[in-house]
């Protein structure tokens, strides 16, 4: 099954988005927009750009 893109308004009237798979967990989330069409320009770059992304690995802050 394939993931869905949820985009909603939160309680400070911002507008997200959440990345479902197809079992229903959230696998990501977006920033918080000003606008509908902000959040829905969000899902759009995450469409265009995941499929070919690298993945990096960074140091933390884990304290020693």
């Amino acid at each position: 099954m394939a993931g869905t893109f949820e985009v909603y308004q939160d309680k400070a009237d911002k507008w997200r988005f959440r990345l479902k798979a197809g079992n229903g967990e959230i696998i990501a989330v977006g920033e918080a927009y000003e606008s509908k069409s902000g959040a829905m320009n969000g899902v759009d770059s995450v469409k265009r750009n995941a499929g070919d992304a690298s993945v990096q690995e960074v140091a933390g802050t884990k304290k020693q």
